[in-house]
């Protein structure tokens, strides 16, 4: 809790906002979003996929949950145990209609825990591109990416769930972006990224993600240069707007 004092009363408590970053890599962070969270009164705390903890931890009490990206699938559950879990301990914040967002596999994994299929695409979409949004997506605060290109770094999508809005996409992968109600949004790019020192690890680390299937790391690193602070830019406004409109 936090007090605050008015100098001719006196203390009251006032409740502090919570919200948990739950990581499956400590390289992809939330980045450019702390900024719209933390100024939206958020106390942040975080959490590993792969500590102990985890085991224990319930997504349901964060005021806000944000779950971020992961070079792992949603369907490699034997590899990764804590898959399942998680998946089952997000149906269950879901179907309370908590504030929550994801962002990559964290989209992924809110697909798969609202029962939609989550798997390869095929093809990867790795670099910077707009995304195309739809009516509903004009209308919400994606629209702050009209015109800014985004990071894309991915190769598994999912069957769009029920009962939710589609609000972009790219013509590699029409499922970029959907909401359920106000509480529930779901990103496959990385608005977040584009100003994070932590984006050279992810040359280094997840080369085999692009070598070969046309982008370098000399283009990455030019479209990491052109695009990444209108990137984070549009993605801090789009954040900002979308927790203003917690319900």
């Amino acid at each position: 809790m936090a007090v605050w004092r008015d100098p001719d009363s006196h203390p009251r408590y006032v409740p502090v906002k919570t919200a948990l970053i739950v990581r499956h890599v400590p390289r992809e962070g939330a980045a450019g979003f702390l900024q719209p969270i933390e100024a939206a009164g958020y106390h942040i705390e975080r959490i590993d996929v792969a500590d102990a903890a985890f085991v224990e931890a319930d997504l349901c009490t964060p005021d806000l949950l944000i779950m971020m990206g992961g070079p792992m699938g949603v369907y490699e559950q034997e590899a990764y145990p804590w898959i399942p879990l998680q998946i089952e301990k997000l149906a269950a914040r879901l179907d309370k209609d908590r504030p929550t967002l994801g962002v990559c596999l964290g989209s992924q994994m809110m697909a798969a825990a609202l029962g939609a299929r989550v798997y390869p695409g095929g093809r990867s979409e790795i670099g910077f591109a707009s995304v195309t949004l739809s009516d509903k997506g004009a209308a919400s605060p994606l629209r702050h990416l009209a015109e800014a290109p985004v990071l894309h770094w991915h190769g598994d999508t999912f069957d769009l769930p029920d009962n939710v809005e589609l609000l972009a996409s790219t013509n590699t992968y029409p499922h970029q972006a959907f909401r359920r109600g106000a509480n529930v949004l779901a990103l496959q790019f990385h608005a977040e990224m584009g100003e994070d020192p932590r984006f050279e690890q992810w040359l280094t680390h997840f080369r085999d993600d692009f070598h070969g299937c046309g982008p370098t790391e000399e283009s990455l690193r030019a479209g990491h240069d052109a695009h990444g602070p209108g990137a984070v830019a549009a993605g801090r406004a789009m954040i900002g707007e979308w927790l203003d409109g917690l319900v």
